[in-house]
C-alpha cells in the first residue's frame, strides 16, 4: 500500500520522536524526504523508500508553507 503524500502535509509516523510527538510535517520533497517534528521543531532527511515504510497515515492536506 503506497500513500499519496505531498508537500506540506502533515503525516503520522509509526514511532515517536524522542520528544514523545509523532506527528510531523513533509517541508521537502524530492529523491529524499525533509521532515520537521511538529513537536521540538527538530527536522530529519530521510531516504524516499525509508519515509514510505515509515508514514502510517496522512493527517492533515496543507497549502502552502505555513504550520499554524
Amino acid at each position: 500500500m503506497s500513500l499519496s503524500y505531498e508537500l506540506y502535509d502533515v503525516v503520522q509516523m509509526k514511532k515517536p520522536h524522542a520528544c514523545g510527538e509523532n506527528r510531523w510535517w513533509i517541508i521537502r520533497m524530492g529523491m529524499d524526504i525533509r521532515l520537521k517534528c511538529l513537536g521540538c521543531q527538530h527536522s530529519v532527511l530521510l531516504p524516499r523508500a525509508k519515509c514510505d515504510r515509515a508514514i502510517r497515515k496522512i493527517l492533515e492536506h496543507r497549502e502552502g508553507n505555513h504550520v499554524d
